[in-house]
């Protein structure tokens, strides 16, 4: 098998495997107590909190270590948002966040607090102004990703930190994809991580408050880590997340580098070997070993099983691949197709003949997800005006109500319309997405006595 869903979780590297290992029976003991064991406990831990600091360039008294990466993220956000509360309650998030910081704005408004989402553009990148245009005298806190976790769009942190510093608001930082790359630039506030993302053990987290930055924990604190993180730490693990951290980071150049190739080969060669395919996320600001594409008629979720039983591990944001039939909320921001994604998520150490052998395999797969997907059902499309036509697709999901639209689209002459009815979610993103791939004109929506009706104007 080959494992390319690093951005989802990394393997453990193998410096974090020893780390673990030596420090099961040195740091077992109670860290706050001052006999032997919890005196060996207390440097070990320190050790690792003054490591993790380096890398993340800050004060080790600035940063805690959590029991998640989620967990960093709604203790940094509800945190400031309560030490800020007398500023105002307005948030301040990108439209493409991890799930983590958007459930946490969710849960603010819920509080009553008020929420600003970002737009980004077809690359999935925000601009510093956009987040200038969405400050307000009581704007409390801002949230940016520093890499998006689908995509691999880098995004422009040191200037959104530089408009939010003007302004007097913090920055919190999601830096979960990239900070086993290198430091987030930038003067940014506050910072939240997971170290498997990086091949450090799950369970460990990082939340780093700036001094100067107004703070309040909430909920029931203790003694432990600053009272940000309340409970007994796991410190064999903490010691493994640091320890690895420090050995990605020796190594991320000249690995950045060769994953860089990598996904340049699969971006460049995807399109010429798979007909109808849309390459997202910026070309070149992104993160080295992350290259996302949609294919045109291909249900995501037979994809990445023809693709697991061909020996590749891959994640999509297709809508198919998703218990509640919506498409990804990334993909959806972009604007860009969301049927038949797949994210190759490339980790440390991935081979080349590998990426190869996955090049070879792709095209096969796609073509037998589409040909079992092929034909429309007999009797979809009835001619209802001389240049219209209705496709009846209630009750299909992706990719069909595309497959059929693209079936009759020639039925029409130039200049005449096609009415797609459709109540899948996904319609309302794949079909305008699919008019700008086949170069024909999105009309708009309007609503139908079921579900929506999409109408597209065949231009040539």
């Amino acid at each position: 098998m080959a494992y390319f869903d690093a951005a989802s979780a990394a393997p453990l590297h193998p410096v974090a495997r020893q780390a673990l290992h030596a420090s099961l029976d040195e740091g077992w003991a109670d860290p706050a107590r001052l006999y032997r064991e919890g005196r060996r406990a207390r440097l070990l831990l320190d050790a690792a909190r003054e490591a993790a600091a380096e890398a993340v360039g800050c004060r080790p008294d600035e940063l805690v270590f959590t029991s998640s990466g989620t967990r960093a993220v709604h203790s940094g956000v509800a945190g400031a948002l309560a030490g800020r509360r007398r500023v105002g309650r307005h948030l301040i998030v990108s439209a493409v966040e991890h799930s983590s910081v958007l459930h946490a704005a969710e849960a603010h408004e819920a509080d009553g607090g008020a929420v600003s989402r970002v737009a980004v553009d077809r690359a999935g990148a925000v601009t510093a102004q956009g987040y200038g245009a969405a400050l307000r005298a009581d704007t409390a806190l801002a949230c940016l990703q520093s890499a998006n976790h689908e995509v691999g769009t880098v995004q422009p942190v040191a200037e959104v930190a530089e408009v939010c510093r003007a302004a007097g608001v913090p920055l919190l930082v999601d830096a979960a994809q990239s900070l086993g790359w290198g430091p987030v630039p930038g003067d940014w506030s506050l910072l939240a991580a997971s170290a498997h993302k990086w091949g450090g053990p799950s369970g460990v987290g990082l939340l780093v408050v700036r001094k100067g930055v107004r703070f309040a924990a909430r909920g029931p604190v203790d003694e432990r880590e600053s009272g940000r993180a309340p409970g007994f730490e796991n410190i064999p693990a903490i010691v493994a997340a640091a320890a690895s951290l420090r050995a990605v980071r020796a190594e991320a150049d000249r690995e950045a580098a060769r994953l860089r190739e990598l996904t340049e080969r699969i971006r460049a060669r995807v399109p010429g070997s798979v007909p109808d395919v849309e390459v997202v996320g910026d070309p070149e600001r992104r993160l080295p070993g992350v290259v996302t594409f949609s294919c045109l008629y291909v249900d995501g979720e037979a994809l990445l099983h023809e693709l697991d039983r061909a020996g590749f591990s891959v994640s999509s944001g297709s809508s198919c691949t998703s218990s509640t039939l919506t498409p990804s909320h990334v993909l959806k921001a972009m604007g860009v197709l969301s049927e038949g994604n797949v994210r190759v998520s490339l980790p440390v150490g991935a081979a080349e003949e590998d990426v190869e052998r996955f090049l070879r395999v792709l095209p096969r797969a796609v073509a037998g997800v589409r040909e079992k997907l092929g034909a429309p059902v007999t009797g979809t499309a009835t001619v209802t005006a001389a240049d219209a036509l209705v496709v009846d697709s209630l009750g299909k999901r992706c990719p069909i109500p595309v497959i059929e639209l693209a079936k009759v689209i020639g039925d029409v002459p130039v200049g005449g319309t096609v009415r797609v009815l459709s109540d899948d979610e996904a319609a309302r993103l794949d079909i305008p997405a699919w008019c700008e791939m086949r170069g024909q004109e999105y009309v708009g929506e309007e609503p139908a006595d079921q579900g929506v009706a999409y109408l597209v104007r065949r231009l040539s």
